[in-house]
């Protein structure tokens, strides 16, 4: 049985609040660009509910909202920021522990809330081969619904006893992969604290070769 991993993107392969950061400095230079984050983080989850809208749109929208509660105005294209999304920086950890995965065995898959064009950018720039994608434009719908897993799902004919879920978010990731019953690692690169329970838990990417060398049943053997 092939055994999966399976990562959200932005904010766990990707360094999101950096990208964010940095082109909302640009673009509003006289706002504070912690307030801006901190705008975007709450309008986000709300605009993606709608579920239709591709995530090129739903950063415009956020764009838009951002600009409103700084009072000044947009300032560049409402899709300044969606066209950042493939200048921002991986994590320096990352190449190395999905390398490090590919070579024990497993198989890599990125389950994001994105649209095709904008995460091949920055699988590029990761610059590691996955073997399968989901995205919000492929379900029609952005995590935390479960349509991202299901869909993996039947693309990969994994059961869940081989599968294991690598995450930052555990309002997207973490509390609904545990719904469907699966293993979890959650990337905590806050330093937060949790009650939900977790198969591992990381303060960065470069220990996960070696924490799932620990996750029962999952060893390299299980692999054919």
């Amino acid at each position: 049985m092939q055994r999966w991993l399976t990562f959200d993107c932005y904010g766990t392969l990707i360094d999101w609040l950096s990208g964010l950061r940095d082109v909302y400095s640009a673009t509003f230079p006289e706002a504070d660009s912690e307030r801006s984050l901190r705008v975007h983080r709450v309008v986000e989850p709300v605009i993606q509910e709608q579920g239709d809208l591709t995530y090129r749109e739903v950063l415009a929208r956020c764009n838009e909202a951002v600009a409103a509660v700084s009072g000044l105005g947009l300032r560049a294209d409402r899709y300044a920021v969606a066209d950042s999304v493939g200048s921002w920086p991986a994590f320096p950890e990352v190449a190395y522990a999905l390398q490090r995965a590919r070579d024990d065995g497993w198989h890599l898959a990125v389950l994001s809330n994105t649209d095709p064009d904008l995460l091949a950018s920055s699988l590029d720039r990761i610059g590691v081969q996955v073997d399968a994608t989901v995205t919000a434009a492929e379900t029609r719908s952005y995590k935390p619904a479960i349509r991202h897993w299901e869909a993996f799902f039947e693309k990969a004919g994994v059961d869940k006893d081989h599968h294991v879920h690598v995450a930052a978010s555990l309002f997207h990731d973490i509390e609904p992969a545990l719904r469907l019953g699966l293993n979890t690692v959650w990337i905590n690169r806050g330093g937060v604290t949790s009650d939900l329970p977790r198969s591992a838990e990381l303060s960065d990417m470069s220990g996960l070769p070696a924490a799932l060398g620990e996750l029962p049943g999952l060893h390299r053997s299980n692999a054919v």
